[in-house]
């Protein structure tokens, strides 16, 4: 329902995204083949294993550090800035579930605030969760949505085509919602030229 009056080019649904990120391997859904890929110039996504090594973070050059799975359980990476600030790598956490009906809407924007300002310092970002496959995927997704005017499917085209990603099906659909909310507000009509 469109309340400007027009209607969205861009609507999505989370199938229509599924069918994106599992175009390149015939339609299945596939696990990451790496502990990690750059996916956007200076934005890495990966699993618990890079997540958790600060000196193998620091060599690669990882100035910012997203653990978008902090806790103690099975599901989670057990990390803190604490750790992180003793090889001067800044990080930024919050404790998210894989789970359809978890919301990760409100960490969006403050994420994508610590990735930009990453970049801004030309330094270099890991996101990750347990797997890299989900969380840390739906919070770089958001981030070239929010800060780089990219739809979502643009924005799932080009992670996609360097990392295998299995956001879950209510992630897929806080993504799209994010993006009938920057569509109808005109926000992709500023992208810059």
């Amino acid at each position: 329902m469109a309340k400007s009056g027009k209607s969205n080019p861009a609507t999505c649904t989370p199938e229509e995204l599924d069918e994106i990120i599992t175009a390149p391997s015939g339609g299945i859904q596939m696990l990451p083949s790496n502990a990690y890929d750059e996916v956007y110039p200076g934005i890495y996504i990966g699993e618990e294993s890079i997540g958790k090594s600060r000196i193998g973070l620091r060599d690669m050059g990882i100035t910012h550090v997203v653990n978008t799975a902090m806790g103690k359980g099975q599901f989670h990476v057990n990390t803190n800035h604490v750790m992180f600030k003793r090889v001067g790598i800044q990080f930024y956490g919050f404790e998210a579930m894989d789970m359809l009906n978890f919301q990760l809407t409100p960490f969006f924007e403050k994420s994508a605030n610590f990735i930009e300002q990453a970049l801004n310092e030309e330094g270099k970002v890991m996101v990750h969760c347990k797997v890299g496959a989900s969380r840390s995927a739906t919070i770089v997704l958001a981030f070239l949505m929010i800060k780089r005017y990219m739809t979502v499917q643009e924005a799932v085209r080009m992670v996609r085509a360097k990392r295998e990603i299995a956001p879950n099906e209510g992630f897929l659909q806080q993504l799209c919602d994010l993006n009938d909310k920057l569509y109808y507000s005109g926000y992709f009509d500023k992208k810059p030229t």
